[in-house]
């Protein structure tokens, strides 16, 4: 009954409009004043112990470098490249914003920021070239998925601080899933331009040009340089996660300051309030939902959950689908942040009961909930693409299913192949 009370509470909140911060806090505070045995000294303990990890170190690094490269030039340095090298394939520019997306993913780590940066310039190119404002928001919501799936990742260093699990082993477990989820896009758009109602994807600007593609390359081989030192860096052992974050930002300060010198020095108090603030409300939402989930658990709510799950099946794979297919559900509703770190826990108690691979089993709570930002009717993504797109939400949702419909095939894919997650971790850490 208690557990019953503590989620409509929790919904019931959101859904008047408060913020999530607040109505995880008001919820985790009530249930364990109202528990009986428990004292509201319980509150702040349990939200600090939840912040007591080195592991989260690496939050507001990525955060800081994100913020470094955006300003300091490299979207649109991204986007040029990637129009030289896919924008004389069908659909160019929506091919661009993926190409774009999933190169800008290994520096930003978050899909809004992704969402943000690369929609802010593509979106108006694409409508000047007749692409309908709709199609257009729907596609750079759903690339921008990428960014928390190809490292580094924001959503993986949640989970890796929540469960104990490598964030260097995650972050490499996003390589293979990140590039499928953007050739799946990039399928999209091309059986789109098969489609007589969509012959601005028919229209080609020209062949391929070597020469060009070398002198775009020339323009932007820094920005491309950050995602390989991050990346390289945790195959080769040179540093952890959380040091690849301070790296990163290191580089991103110079290049963006020295290098392009499209930020200056007086532009720096700006940044690093933003990152402050993006750093709070991430670590705030984290430190209350610690408190909500050690009440959760204390109120035996993972073994209920697993409980359940047993009555719908007893493989791991059918254990997986059934986890997912509750959490995306959920983030259809709620930000996915907050499904995240409830029920983070639960998924990693369920994980060890049936022995999944805690690596895989991070990659595909990752995916799902990134999936869930871009499905209505709660869809941040779709919200983030259609503002700057000028358009209604509806025309928006009309065409993000075929997207959607290729992210749920990766995940699919991914279940069935944990390969497709485990084998460069396996392989080179």
């Amino acid at each position: 009954m208690t557990l019953i009370l503590i989620f409509t509470g929790l919904l019931l909140l959101i859904g008047l409009g408060f913020p999530v911060l607040l109505a995880i806090g008001a919820t985790a505070f009530c249930g364990i004043i109202g528990t009986d045995g428990l004292v509201p000294a319980l509150f702040p303990q349990k939200m600090l112990a939840m912040l007591d990890t080195f592991s989260l170190l690496a939050l507001p690094y990525f955060i800081l470098a994100g913020e470094l490269m955006s300003r300091g030039g490299l979207s649109k340095k991204l986007v040029y490249f990637a129009e030289v090298v896919v924008g004389h394939l069908r659909g160019g520019l929506g091919h661009a914003s993926i190409v774009s997306s999933m190169i800008f993913a290994g520096v930003s780590g978050s899909s809004t920021a992704d969402t943000s940066a690369i929609g802010s310039i593509l979106i108006p190119s694409m409508k000047e070239r007749g692409y309908k404002p709709g199609f257009a928001a729907a596609l750079v919501a759903c690339a921008g998925t990428i960014g928390a799936i190809i490292p580094p990742s924001m959503t993986m260093i949640v989970y890796g601080s929540m469960t104990g699990v490598s964030i260097g082993s995650m972050f490499l477990g996003g390589i293979i899933p990140g590039v499928l989820i953007g050739s799946g896009l990039m399928l999209v758009i091309y059986l789109y331009s098969l489609n007589e109602n969509f012959p601005e994807l028919r229209q080609v600007s020209g062949g391929f040009s070597f020469g060009k593609a070398i002198r775009a390359l020339g323009q932007v081989w820094l920005a491309l340089l950050a995602p390989i030192i991050i990346i390289g860096g945790i195959l080769t052992g040179v540093f952890t996660a959380t040091e690849a974050g301070v790296t990163a930002c290191i580089y991103s300060f110079i290049v963006a300051l020295f290098v392009y010198r499209i930020i200056g020095w007086k532009d720096l108090p700006e940044i690093l309030i933003d990152t402050a603030v993006t750093t709070a409300m991430v670590v705030g939402i984290i430190a209350v939902a610690g408190a909500l989930g050690w009440l959760l658990s204390f109120l035996d709510f993972n073994d209920t959950v697993l409980r359940l799950i047993k009555h719908i099946s007893g493989s791991p794979t059918g254990v997986l689908l059934s986890l997912l297919g509750i959490m995306l559900v959920l983030t259809m509703f709620v930000e996915s942040l907050a499904v995240m770190v409830i029920l983070v826990p639960v998924c990693a108690f369920i994980g060890q009961q049936y022995h999944i691979d805690p690596i895989h089993l991070g990659l595909l709570v990752t995916i799902v909930t990134q999936i869930g930002a871009t499905t209505p009717p709660v869809a941040v993504l779709l919200f983030v693409s259609t503002s700057i797109a000028g358009t209604t939400y509806d025309q928006t949702v009309k065409y993000c299913w075929g997207f959607i419909a290729a992210e749920v095939s990766v995940l699919l894919l991914v279940v069935f192949v944990p390969q497709t997650v485990t084998w460069i971790p396996h392989t080179f850490l």
